[in-house]
């Protein structure tokens, strides 16, 4: 796997090479310490499967960075690394299409169960912002009082539907849903509306949530 690291301390990229490299042998990481540094690397390296992204960096905005590279890449997978952690700022972020956020603050295990999370094709976020101060995305967390236990087929969605779904719960943008199930933009919106209506919740986020907390098992998607 090929990863870039964009943070402006140099430490911070060190430590994030010693992670990378023990759960990839012979992952190839390279570095920027800006937005500038950054895109040119992208553009330099068509092969890139994942970008851990700063959200404070010298010369741009991290939530602008963001919004840029899931418009321009949207197969290149985005984790942010920050260290704003507040449920705002992280809603914010995974909303934007992030597959996950790692607290610059949090120990090397925790770092570590984050990344082999994600690279098993799941999504993480700081336990402390799911409800009860729960589990990461990817382990099902104890029902939430008002929401009833119910199975995908008993909310009416059509097997495309929980397609749709398993790519939303990967942090899959509409773009990469559309090319992965050879649909149309408007068919796969339509899709995403009524995954938010079956599961009660107003966005992407709070769907990975629900179904986390409903513990379905999915079908795994078709490979991007």
């Amino acid at each position: 796997m090929k990863f870039l690291i964009v943070d402006d301390h140099s430490l911070i990229r060190d430590a994030l090479q010693g992670v990378l490299k023990k759960l990839k042998r012979g992952a190839s990481v390279l570095e920027a310490a800006d937005c500038r540094q950054a895109m040119a690397a992208i553009e330099s390296n068509a092969d890139i499967d994942l970008i851990l992204l700063d959200l404070s960096l010298p010369d741009r905005d991290g939530f602008s960075m963001l919004a840029e590279l899931r418009e321009r890449y949207p197969a290149i997978a985005v984790v942010v690394l920050s260290g704003l952690q507040d449920r705002a700022t992280v809603m914010k972020v995974m909303e934007m299409g992030a597959v996950g956020f790692i607290p610059k603050g949090a120990p090397r295990e925790v770092m570590l169960t984050a990344f082999q999370l994600i690279f098993a094709g799941s999504i993480y976020v700081p336990p402390e912002i799911l409800p009860h101060g729960g589990a990461t995305q990817a382990t099902p967390v104890p029902q939430r009082e008002g929401r009833s236990l119910i199975t995908p087929a008993e909310t009416g969605l059509s097997e495309r539907q929980l397609d749709v779904l398993a790519l939303i719960m990967q942090g899959k943008s509409n773009k990469v849903i559309c090319r992965t199930l050879n649909l149309a933009e408007p068919t796969v919106k339509n899709h995403v509306t009524a995954i938010l209506r079956a599961l009660k919740v107003s966005n992407r986020t709070a769907a990975v949530i629900a179904v986390n907390e409903l513990g379905w098992k999915l079908p795994a998607p078709p490979k991007t």
